[in-house]
């Protein structure tokens, strides 16, 4: 497999032997070449685009206008809007795209500032104060609503409100849940459950039955990146509900928006201060905005978490973390002022012993579990979803792959199982493993838990909740790509949600170490959270943000000025 860096290099050298076939310059291809290697690659890193500015500080001696006109004249670069098709295009404000990001972002732009722009439905709004109410009444009344709320902040309460008062209208409503990961769609179910149970029977009887992944929605195909349901196919919906909406990139989202017919409504649920997608663009945050932004009257801001309050405890760490206060939630922490944060200084490469004892104590209740309970995966699930260890970084001593390792042994040395089989196979009683890629067949998908257990006939499967609190067994040889999951990146623990986490940070400050890593960590967590690392590293995480270059903004400024809304 190439690496991103490899093919930014492919890719760089493909346009400039195609500009210089076409007549470019020696001057305007050997700008070509450093713009056209940066984009690709700052792609892999989840930009949208890359700004003149930083590609003129990496050609000194170059002004950005300087560099516009090398591009525009080397042949393989249009302008916004002079409706040329190239491998690059150069927006009015000096931002460098990929041409299908451009395109991507354009279409996304377009197709929600027409949707904000469709005639309010039904009377005039009520005022209200309480801001789940105003989200309720907003969602009532227009085609695109964006709510962004911590954990805790009512979400799902606002959702089965919303659809209590849509069904009280139509019956008959089609209602659609999903979410970017298996994970995060059949929680969002069960929690909408939860909340409904208040609801008059005749409402909850009419609620969706199942929630999807986005892909599962939309419906893959053999072609790679093609959807059944697109623009000129769309989604049999009436409602469509997203939840974990900050995990969409900007493809998907806009595959997504396109899909979905001009009079349904779409509810986009998140959180503005997690961390952004693992793909390209941070496409919530960026509709989050309630300045400047056309799309504001159909954003809404839940502040109020009714999970934990916001000068205690978890929601109190969080606030700090936000707020860029490191100094001031170190000093609270090492206060232990609240049992439910707690903090573990340690600098060393290795795993600290002090964070070693509480993962060991964090797993023992799980341990238990497949000692007595070994017949009951419903048992063993709950116990193992109790705690996790999250980790900023995949490699080193203080990464998931290392902390898999020594969590794995130890098990098995705790456990001691008959039908472990030692060295000869990974698997053995008690094996959590996560999924890593999609599989349509089994219906299995990137980012779901399944636990290693005998089944009835005492050969080791693998088994995955189904709907109700049933489970099924999957012979291991027949799983989709997959990794042990007694620890996880802080990424890969969007849309979940534990009693318990323990958050091991890197030995130095890095790239991924940035506010939305720890903030997204430490909202995992229902009742305590423990944080191990440096105070360095900490305070070096506060202060980053993460920063995805982007222009989806202002092309919604664009398309609502302009006009062009993408009309149907």
């Amino acid at each position: 497999m190439n690496a991103p860096g490899d093919l930014a290099v492919g890719f760089a050298t493909h346009v400039c032997a195609w500009a210089e076939r076409a007549g470019a310059s020696r001057d305007a291809l050997a700008v070509l070449r450093v713009a056209a290697e940066r984009v690709s690659q700052a792609s892999t890193e989840g930009h949208v685009c890359v700004a003149l500015q930083s590609l003129a500080e990496m050609l000194e001696g170059r002004s950005c206008a300087a560099l516009r006109e090398a591009l525009l004249a080397s042949g393989m670069v249009s302008a916004d809007g002079d409706g040329v098709v190239l491998p690059l295009v150069l927006d009015g404000s000096g931002r460098l795209y990929l041409r299908r990001y451009f395109d991507y972002e354009r279409r996304l732009a377009e197709a929600l500032v027409r949707r904000a722009a469709l005639p309010e439905r039904g009377a005039p709004a009520q005022p209200a104060e309480d801001a789940q109410q105003r989200a309720v009444e907003t969602a009532l009344r227009q085609r695109l609503t964006v709510i962004s709320g911590g954990p805790g902040t009512g979400k799902t309460t606002t959702v089965a409100l919303l659809l209590a008062r849509i069904l009280e209208q139509d019956a008959a409503a089609r209602i659609a849940l999903a979410a970017p990961t298996g994970k995060a769609a059949a929680r969002m179910l069960d929690t909408l459950r939860e909340r409904a149970r208040d609801l008059p029977a005749a409402i909850r009887e009419r609620l969706p039955a199942e929630s999807h992944t986005i892909h599962r929605l939309l419906g893959v195909t053999a072609d790679a990146g093609r959807f059944r349901h697109h623009a000129g196919n769309p989604l049999p919906v009436d409602v469509l509900v997203v939840d974990e909406a900050s995990m969409l990139d900007l493809a998907l989202a806009a595959r997504l928006v396109e899909a979905v017919p001009d009079d349904a409504r779409i509810v986009l649920l998140g959180d503005k201060d997690q961390l952004a997608a693992v793909e390209v663009g941070a496409v919530f945050a960026e509709l989050s905005a309630r300045e400047g932004s056309p799309l504001a009257p159909s954003v809404v801001w839940l502040t109020q978490s009714h999970r934990f309050a916001q000068d205690s405890g978890i929601g109190r760490l969080a606030a700090d973390i936000n707020a860029g206060e490191p100094d001031r939630a170190l000093a609270w922490l090492a206060a232990n002022a609240d049992p439910v944060a707690e903090w573990i200084e340690d600098a060393g490469a290795s795993l600290p012993s002090a964070a070693r004892e509480r993962i060991l104590a964090g797993y023992a209740p799980y341990l238990q579990a497949l000692r007595e309970q070994p017949d009951d995966p419903g048992a063993v699930f709950r116990a193992f979803e109790r705690f996790r260890v999250l980790c900023a970084v995949r490699e080193g001593a203080r990464g998931v792959r290392e902390l898999n390792r020594q969590l794995g042994e130890h098990a098995r040395a705790v456990l001691d199982h008959p039908l472990d089989p030692g060295g000869r196979s990974p698997w053995y009683p008690g094996r959590p493993v996560m999924v890593a890629k999609n599989d349509y067949v089994l219906r299995l998908f990137n980012g779901d838990i399944g636990v290693c257990l005998p089944d009835g006939a005492g050969a080791l499967a693998v088994w995955f909740p189904e709907k109700g609190g049933a489970f099924r067994a999957i012979a291991p040889s027949r799983l989709p790509e997959h990794e042990d999951a007694w620890a996880s990146t802080v990424h890969k623990a969007q849309g979940s949600e534990f009693d318990a986490v323990l958050c091991l940070l890197p030995e130095t400050p890095g790239p991924v170490t940035v506010r939305e890593l720890l903030y997204t960590a430490v909202t995992r967590a229902r009742e305590k959270v423990t944080l191990a690392g440096s105070a360095e590293v900490f305070r070096a995480a506060c202060a980053a943000r993460t920063q995805r270059h982007a222009g989806l903004l202002e092309r919604m400024r664009e398309a609502a000025a302009s006009g062009r809304t993408g009309q149907r």
